[in-house]
């Protein structure tokens, strides 16, 4: 099996060098990551000037963009006659749970592998302490070993958030759906060393649905949450009443 590892953390981050190895065991792994942390880039794509490549001394391959970049240059060009099986995005230092995997550069290199025709993975740590990105990294030989025998279907994104506890602490595997947040608090205004009034965005919201059945809830449980995600963001609810809503118009 071919591997392509992405994150949004940049290639020296402890997360992705933890899954590499671990990867490394059961696989072979090209890795193709930002050359900074790019950390809640969400889906953004760099237009406006030209990206640039580089081996670092590791092997690792790091561009000058987005985790989306990453991907995209990755399976489109860079590997276009060496294409991977599956892409494995992370282990993201901190979780990417709930209405947060709208902003996460995580998320959003597994799902341009997605748009690009492959299965993917997102991989979190549930605490941004990372004790124990070796937990996340076994999980993910695990599932990774489970799906070369029991393959999931090619459009599949798996967004998976791991507990930052030793690997035998781990209560269980759970399927999961998104939680959500409250909105986010306000931004915080400063004033800059030349005087001029600033803005840092304000904390996230705290957990609004948080029970069982949610990725929040399973981590707070020391359960490895596993949540099948879509790209689809119609409201297929709403597809009727907004046509009869239209006729009057």
């Amino acid at each position: 099996m071919h591997i392509l590892v992405s994150n949004d953390d940049g290639y020296l981050a402890e997360g992705l060098n933890c899954l590499v190895e671990h990867l490394s065991q059961i696989a072979r792994v090209t890795v193709v990551a930002p050359q900074t942390d790019r950390s809640g880039a969400s889906n953004s794509l760099t237009l406006d000037r030209p990206l640039l490549p580089e081996t670092a001394d590791n092997g690792f391959i790091a561009i000058n963009g987005t985790p989306t970049d990453c991907v995209h240059i990755a399976i489109t060009a860079l590997l276009k006659n060496d294409p991977p099986d599956i892409i494995v995005s992370g282990i993201n230092r901190g979780p990417n749970m709930g209405d947060d995997i709208l902003y996460s550069g995580t998320v959003a290199a597994a799902t341009e592998g997605r748009f690009l025709g492959l299965p993917a993975i997102a991989v979190s740590l549930g605490s941004f302490e990372g004790r124990y990105f070796s937990t996340a990294a076994q999980v993910i030989v695990n599932i990774i070993q489970k799906l070369q025998i029991d393959p999931l279907a090619s459009d599949t994104i798996l967004n998976i958030n791991v507990p930052d506890v030793e690997y035998n602490h781990l209560k269980s595997f759970e399927i999961t759906r998104l939680g959500k947040r409250h909105k986010a608090e306000p931004a915080v205004e400063a004033i800059d060393p030349r005087n001029r009034k600033v803005y840092w965005l304000g904390p996230v919201g705290d957990e609004a649905d948080a029970g069982p059945g949610t990725d929040f809830y399973a981590l707070s449980q020391n359960q490895v949450s596993i949540t099948p995600i879509t790209i689809d963001l119609t409201n297929h609810v709403l597809l009727k009443p907004l046509r009869q809503w239209l006729k009057t118009l």
